[in-house]
């Protein structure tokens, strides 16, 4: 007998429709994931507002394995029942990106340039369950998966990807360590996640900025383990840099805002001389009478990061399963799969301004 369920697709610019979806026959290499709970971030939001073709949403995944072929079972080393979480990525695993340990870079992963990827990929590629918005997705021969223990609340295991990506940006990439100072700019998931990983490093100070709308968010900082926090509407932030630190500066900035140009400049700014600036959002605008010399007198190094590794994925799950960490507090709205407009509008800042981690669990 046909296997059904239900998924909310994107069919048009902020709109999405619950249909019927027939599940995929499983292949020895293959599986299919009952999802038990999804993370909305801001990719989700961009194609919501951008929708060219009808496509399933969602990648931040958690789930069970509901069927699974003897390779991929093999492959993956899970049964039916277990619980992982998903990358997003699908890598060839065969070009020198995968091969270097690099897959999240690999062209197949890219959907602007034909790719696949989990909650970017039209429902015309077949068979397509390919978004984490439905009650059951497609596992592909090349997905990427860990396991994840039982006990672990579903609002915490959604934060597995944005804390892998804290700690693959902190610790892997940036190297935060004992009697660093670290500088976040933005109190968003991504900055949350970062500021959790900073201080799981071993970081002596973290500092967190925001504007006036963001006040609720940088009292949740502080909560997470944050040392200062800084409102960047009314206060200078290289002056409070200096203050906090005696004038050692940061050791390590990091911009995870969507706010322009100026973050950036107050970042390097923010560095002190043989610091390292970290640059973590789309900015899609030029600088102007930007004034170069700041790296070449500071001897900075600038990297721009995107997305986490197996190891830094693997980490942020032993993050969340030592269960030391009050993470729950981090997730403010849970709607049911007949509210993904809603979810989207909400992680969009349109119902709720002070919104954290936002997720659909589609069998609520």
């Amino acid at each position: 007998m046909e296997e059904k369920g239900l998924a909310a697709i994107a069919t048009d610019t902020k709109q999405t429709e619950i249909q019927e979806v027939l599940l995929p026959n499983v292949r020895t290499d293959t599986g299919i994931l009952k999802v038990e709970i999804v993370g909305v971030c801001g990719t989700d939001v961009s194609y919501y507002y951008n929708v060219k073709e009808p496509m399933i949403l969602g990648h931040h995944v958690v789930g069970h394995i509901h069927k699974i072929g003897e390779l991929a079972s093999k492959r993956w080393g899970v049964q039916e029942g277990d619980r992982v979480v998903m990358e997003e990525y699908i890598p060839c695993g065969q070009c020198e990106l995968c091969r270097t340990g690099l897959y999240r870079l690999c062209p197949n992963t890219n959907p602007r340039v034909d790719g696949i990827r989990y909650g970017a990929t039209p429902i015309a590629m077949e068979p397509s369950l390919y978004g984490g918005f439905s009650q059951y997705m497609y596992l592909h021969p090349n997905a990427v998966i860990h396991k994840l223990p039982s006990h672990v609340p579903a609002v915490e295991a959604a934060l597995t990807l944005p804390l892998s990506n804290g700690f693959e940006w902190m610790s892997i990439i940036g190297r935060a360590g004992p009697g660093d100072v670290v500088v976040i700019q933005g109190p968003g998931q991504q900055g949350l996640a970062c500021a959790l990983a900073a201080k799981a490093a071993g970081a002596e100070t973290v500092i967190i900025t925001g504007r006036n709308s963001s006040a609720e968010r940088l009292k949740l900082a502080l909560k997470l383990g944050a040392d200062y926090t800084v409102n960047v509407s009314s206060e200078n932030l290289t002056e409070k840099v200096a203050e906090i630190t005696h004038g050692k500066m940061a050791d390590l900035v990091i911009d995870v805002t969507s706010g322009g140009t100026d973050p950036v400049i107050s970042s390097l700014e923010a560095a002190k001389t043989g610091g390292m600036v970290l640059l973590g959002a789309l900015k899609n605008q030029r600088f102007n009478d930007f004034d170069l010399d700041i790296i070449y007198n500071k001897t900075l190094t600038i990297k721009g990061v995107r997305g986490h590794s197996y190891k830094s994925v693997q980490m942020a799950v032993e993050f969340i399963s030592s269960g030391k960490f009050p993470l729950g507090i981090m997730n403010s709205h849970n709607y049911t799969l007949n509210e993904t407009d809603l979810a989207l509008r909400t992680a969009a800042g349109e119902i709720d301004s002070s919104r954290l981690l936002v997720t659909v669990s589609p069998w609520l």
